[in-house]
């Protein structure tokens, strides 16, 4: 079954959840690493390049808690900095909203709302052959 993204890691998050409220040590390690495979979806590079990371804390099924740091350039194209962001997302009727908290040096918020919401509108799957998820892509029709 394909899904966006968004919603597999925060059925993911809140499954992991019930884990910690059950006391199933198994399954809360399973979904830890299906968690961090979903994750690797995510931004990572073009400046954004210590990769996503996720709190597990501060996240369950309906807010989930991204985080991670944007290495900016100047002018000379000479690295000349780093500024940390969180990205928080929550459903909304409308689709997702996104915040990204931190500093917006050089208008960096708005980029990483446009790449954060395409990454997480991006659709996967489980694969049971591979047993872990896969990015489903669209084929175009033949003309």
């Amino acid at each position: 079954m394909e899904r966006f993204l968004y919603q597999e890691i925060a059925t993911a998050v809140e499954a992991r959840r019930n884990c910690i409220t059950s006391g199933n040590t198994e399954w809360f390690e399973r979904w830890t690493e299906r968690i961090e495979q979903l994750v690797s979806f995510l931004p990572s590079g073009s400046g954004w390049d210590n990769a996503t990371k996720i709190d597990l804390d501060a996240s369950h099924g309906d807010k989930l808690v991204l985080f991670g740091a944007f290495h900016h350039m100047d002018e000379a194209g000479g690295y000349d900095g780093w500024t940390d962001h969180t990205v928080t997302v929550t459903p909304s009727f409308t689709g997702l909203n996104i915040r990204v908290s931190g500093r917006n040096r050089n208008d960096i918020k708005e980029y990483l709302h446009e790449i954060f919401d395409g990454d997480l509108c991006m659709r996967v799957r489980f694969d049971v052959a591979k047993d872990g998820y896969v990015l489903v892509t669209d084929v175009p029709a033949a003309s």
